[in-house]
């Protein structure tokens, strides 16, 4: 049984709108939001055994500062296939996940995630910024999780009900 949590990225800033859409950062918001999510994995003993994000500057600082509040200690892969991201592309990039790796990370964007949690799990979830799903995949090997896999949604958080 793996655990995959879905993240989308923490709130981004539209202040400078010279920026390509990939080069945003957080906004005030977005930067309060991110370690509230870390704070939540800690608090749920949801540490993740990997963390993937999508090389958008948003996605990249939110999962660091998830990294930082939830006590994770590893690397953060970055998958250029995660930007923008279909479900597809996220499930080809699960094929490369070692089998140790139990409960796996992703943060990237939207509509992207909120059709790989529909893909998975038969769901339909809203998933506004910074918005976490846990999904339980009844698979083994990362390899064998596909299109078919019909993973349950066990928990869903958005950070405005943390308060």
């Amino acid at each position: 049984m793996k655990t995959l949590l879905i993240l989308r990225h923490a709130k981004s800033s539209w202040s400078n709108l010279a920026l390509a859409d990939i080069d945003r950062p957080l906004n005030k918001r977005g930067k309060r939001d991110a370690p509230r999510i870390g704070e939540l994995l800690r608090q749920e003993d949801l540490i993740p055994d990997l963390m993937i994000s999508s090389p958008a500057v948003r996605a990249r600082k939110t999962a660091k500062a998830v990294s930082k509040n939830s006590g994770y200690e590893g690397k953060i892969e970055i998958h250029a296939d995660f930007y923008p991201g279909d479900p597809y592309s996220f499930l080809e990039a699960f094929y490369s996940i070692p089998e140790q790796h139990d409960r796996v990370l992703i943060v990237a964007h939207n509509p992207g995630l909120e059709e790989l949690l529909y893909v998975l799990t038969g769901e339909s979830a809203r998933m506004p910024t910074s918005a976490l799903a846990q999904v339980s995949l009844p698979v083994d090997r990362w390899p064998d999780l596909d299109d078919d896999t019909e993973g349950k949604l066990v928990n869903f958080w958005r950070v405005k009900e943390l308060d």
